[in-house]
């Protein structure tokens, strides 16, 4: 007979943090009850474990669209084999909790997945799968607390071994806080950076931005940690008009370290500059020393990266370097944790209960209002609450973690060697409370002045839009920013041309206005004349909607309607299609359009579209690349 282990296993998949906030909530709660906990990412977890589980907690998210998270990706594959069998999991019991957006087409689409999978496999379902939405007024929480409360009654019911006090028993929250997950050691340095290097030796910049990423709480793999190369910005020009309400700029970047080779389609990180003044702000509101040395080491040492990694580690940095390299102290909102374990370092009567307040379920609609709503920030937060004096271990686990920005390359580095482009839309917003709110990087970007020669820390990575090959006849639908990779595409096969033949390109683009945001309006135009790329006497086409010139709306889609038969032609050439974006409704509004233009061309019935589509997908010939 197997052994199974007593304590309840919660495995999580995050891409952006949040199924692990999740993941730390119900562990976090499974103790209150007595109950024993392990909690461990899906990449770090071997699944052919699985069947020796007892019961197994998953949190998981869905990505773009519908997308399995990078660290599910292996564990994913080790679940679909045929071979394991429908009674391969019998007797180990599952609940579901995913994240998703409602305004995507395939909301929660892994979790539904997951759930169906397991189900197949044998496992017995606890309760039924939560389903957490971003687009609820309370966000995904307001699906957490009710399906929480549902999994400890159904547990007790089914497991009582697991909660060996009693179904009634819970530990006081304030027994809970122990310890903080990180230990910060301070090291008595004269000054250790003196001697090492300037700031313009990149290995040195490269070492500082790896160490310091490495020490922190955001989880970076080790690998991921260094910056792939530096580059200095040389063109900063606005393609919007100054009166239009939205700001796009199309940047152009030089390497200044190592060349990185890359191909169109691929996606471009960035590690923004954090405004000094917050910083030191920050620094100053927690009593902290910001020219202190210091090394930032996970408390429990069985942590693989620790392991891995001792030599990075143990060389220490300056506090205030760490802290604008890794914590994101004015731009992102704090997670509700950090609201409870603040109660317990307030040492105001009425901010304690305020703070107790919001980090309860009768608070978390209130708390949503306040935080994530008005997206109010860490040092915003400290302020609002100045009897709070948190321990900078504390700070260290509960600060979001800086991350990189991911943006879509522009260029193509056939027409441009040695450079990258990118079409970055600068992010500003009025919150509920009448704020103005801009975002981290794309404002520090739009600040920057070429002759500066500010280095900016980027990593290079495949994109969802892999490069066509020049026999490949195009459609491409890129309204708004998402004609960033298009631009890439077309330059590409503008240089392709001069030596040898391409297949033709078909390019939708839309925008609000053709005077105020036309973006790119006269490279387009001159590759759709004179025999260019996009010219219809190369059997292309460049079509633009310009959906507010006139009293009713229009969009790409309805511009594909229009060129039904040159679209079903191309298709029949074997084209592929390319979809970017930054709407939720656009990519499946597309689809659609394309459904109804495959079944009026061919006079087949609407299902044969769908299925022909969906094949066209499984061939690698439809691609969305979409951002929200």
């Amino acid at each position: 007979m197997d052994v199974k282990s007593k304590q309840l296993l919660i495995l999580y998949a995050t891409q952006t943090g949040n199924a692990l906030d999740v993941a730390e909530r119900i562990a976090r709660e499974a103790e209150r009850r007595a109950c024993r906990v392990l909690i461990r990412s899906t990449d770090e977890f071997d699944a052919s474990s699985l069947p020796a589980e007892d019961t197994v907690i998953f949190v998981v998210s869905t990505t773009g669209q519908g997308d399995i998270p990078d660290s599910m990706k292996v564990f994913w594959r080790f679940l679909l084999q045929r071979n394991l069998g429908s009674h391969w999991l019998e007797g180990v019991h599952y609940a579901v909790f995913g994240l998703g957006d409602s305004g995507y087409q395939k909301y929660n689409f892994v979790a539904k997945k997951l759930d169906k999978r397991l189900s197949d496999l044998g496992a017995t379902a606890v309760i039924e799968r939560g389903l957490g939405d971003d687009q609820h007024p309370s966000g995904y929480e307001a699906a957490l607390d009710p399906w929480m409360s549902s999994l400890w009654s159904e547990l007790n019911e089914i497991k009582p071994d697991f909660f060996p006090e009693g179904p009634d028993f819970l530990v006081p929250i304030e027994e809970l806080i122990g310890q903080p997950k990180f230990q910060v050691t301070y090291h008595n340095i004269d000054n250790m950076d003196s001697q090492l290097s300037t700031t313009t030796d990149f290995k040195y910049l490269q070492m500082q931005i790896g160490r310091a990423r490495s020490m922190s709480s955001g989880k970076v793999p080790h690998e991921k940690s260094k910056p792939d190369a530096f580059l200095k910005m040389v063109k900063n020009l606005p393609l919007t008009k100054v009166s239009h309400e939205k700001d796009v700029r199309h940047f152009e970047f030089e390497f200044v370290s190592q060349v990185i080779q890359y191909e169109v389609g691929d996606i471009l990180e960035v590690l923004p500059s954090q405004n000094p003044a917050a910083v030191d702000s920050f620094i100053q509101r927690c009593n902290l020393d910001p020219e202190s040395f210091i090394t930032v080491h996970p408390r429990e040492m069985e942590n693989h990266l620790l392991d891995n990694n001792l030599t990075a580690l143990d060389v220490p940095i300056k506090l205030r370097t760490f802290v604008e390299l890794t914590m994101d102290v004015a731009s992102a909102s704090p997670r509700r944790y950090f609201f409870e374990v603040m109660s317990f370092f307030a040492t105001a009567e009425h901010e304690k209960e305020r703070l107790q307040y919001f980090a309860s379920p009768e608070g978390r609609d209130d708390l949503y209002q306040y935080n994530q709503k008005e997206r109010r920030t860490v040092l915003e937060v400290l302020e609002d609450f100045p009897s709070v004096q948190m321990p900078f271990e504390w700070l260290v686990q509960l600060v979001p973690p800086l991350k990189n920005r991911a943006f879509s390359i522009s260029s193509s580095p056939l027409a441009h060697p040695n450079q990258v482009h990118l079409t970055v839309d600068v992010v500003s917003w009025t919150s509920p409370f009448k704020r103005k709110r801009w975002g981290l990087c794309s404002t520090w970007l739009a600040s920057l002045v070429p002759e500066e020669r500010i280095y900016i820390p980027v990593w290079f990575h495949k994109g969802l839009l892999p490069p066509p090959p020049p026999s490949l006849p195009l459609i491409l639908i890129g309204p708004g920013t998402g004609c960033a990779p298009f631009r890439g595409f077309v330059e590409e096969r503008a240089v392709q041309s001069q030596s040898s033949t391409v297949a033709p390109t078909l390019f939708f683009f839309g925008c609000r206005n053709k005077h105020n945001d036309f973006l790119y309006r006269d490279l387009w135009l001159s590759h759709s004349q004179n025999d260019g790329v996009l010219s219809e006497a190369k059997g292309g086409g460049f079509y633009t909607a310009f959906s507010r010139d006139q009293p009713q709306k229009v969009y790409v889609q309805h511009k594909m309607q229009e060129q039904s038969q040159r679209i079903w032609n191309l298709l029949g050439e074997g084209a592929a299609i390319y979809v970017a974006g930054s709407s939720t409704k656009m990519p499946s509004d597309v689809m659609v359009a394309l459904e109804e233009i495959i079944s009026k061309e061919s006079g087949a019935p609407r299902e044969s579209a769908t299925r022909w589509l969906r094949s066209l997908e499984k061939a690698g010939k439809y691609h969305v690349e979409a951002w929200s």
